[in-house]
């Protein structure tokens, strides 16, 4: 019997690291097979594809119609990124409505591409959370999510509406909070504001940007190592700062000249938590750390 709806926060909490891959097409006969996925969370890529809430909302449907998952998960973990990015404060709130309509088709977590401002990241943050919300609001300002946008991520989420509403709030902000908020910082700007932005209450995790990172230092493809030292650095800043802040850290280590295995071992010499990487580097790591939860 799980312990929680949102099984990367019952992993995380277990000291377990995170393996995710791409949700594909979304689509109700995609969900269908994705259901089984071996990853621990899927991604729904918004950021440069098309904003396709429609098809989310079925591929939902689909998840939950071939569920639950061999661990008694309702449905694997879904983590959309937001197509909007995270300069501004104003940025984030013209852009609201993404995320309404995101958790309304009842997402676990969303991903804010670009933070560059800690400002920008704190918005983000309220325009995911109800007002009633009070935990951890030091530091932030009033939930901006309405209400009516509620009964239709219940039913995805297996619970009755008031359930959700107390339930759909940052992890671990909220120890009961099911939702999984993270950013990107990918580019200078985003490296130099890495100790404010992870401050911002209600974030679980960033992720460094290796290729928007390298176009910020003058490089058109700099997805995979070796690095400069200068984005070693900026890596490293990122890092502690998540550190400092107990966010977990998702990183790559796209190097052809490493097996599988040797990435896996790389990144977790890192210290990182989520990884980047296909089905074959989520096995090898789940061998080398035990993983007792089922797959699938």
């Amino acid at each position: 019997m799980p312990k929680r709806i949102n099984r990367v926060i019952e992993l995380i909490e277990s000291k377990e690291p995170i393996y995710y891959t791409s949700a594909g097409d979304l689509t109700y006969e995609n969900g269908l097979k994705q259901a089984s996925t071996w990853a621990d969370f899927l991604i729904p890529e918004f950021e440069h594809g098309a904003f396709n809430v429609a098809g989310l909302i079925s591929f939902m449907k689909g998840l939950v119609d071939n569920g639950p998952t061999k661990a008694g998960h309702r449905t694997p973990a879904i983590i959309a990124t937001l197509p909007a990015n995270g300069r501004t404060a104003s940025e984030v709130r013209a852009n609201a409505w993404q995320i309404r309509q995101l958790l309304s088709a009842g997402v676990h977590g969303i991903l804010l591409t670009h933070a560059r401002q800690a400002d920008a990241v704190r918005a983000f943050i309220e325009e995911c959370r109800y007002p009633f919300q009070k935990s951890g609001r030091e530091g932030l300002g009033e939930g901006q999510r309405g209400a009516g946008g509620q009964v239709k991520p219940s039913e995805i989420w297996g619970i009755d509406a008031q359930e959700y509403v107390n339930i759909a709030d940052p992890w671990p902000l909220n120890p009961n909070g099911e939702l999984f908020l993270g950013v990107k910082l990918e580019n200078q700007e985003s490296a130099a504001n890495a100790d404010d932005i992870c401050r911002v209450p209600g974030l679980a995790f960033a992720e460094w940007g290796p290729s928007d990172m390298g176009m910020s230092f003058g490089f058109t493809n700099a997805n995979g190592p070796p690095y400069i030292e200068e984005m070693n650095l900026v890596r490293e800043r990122i890092k502690a700062a998540c550190d400092a802040n107990n966010l977990k850290f998702l990183c790559s280590w796209n190097d052809p000249s490493m097996t599988e295995e040797q990435k896996v071992r790389k990144l977790m010499d890192l210290g990182t938590h989520i990884f980047a990487g296909g089905e074959e580097m989520a096995r090898i790591g789940r061998k080398i750390t035990q993983r007792k939860m089922p797959v699938g």
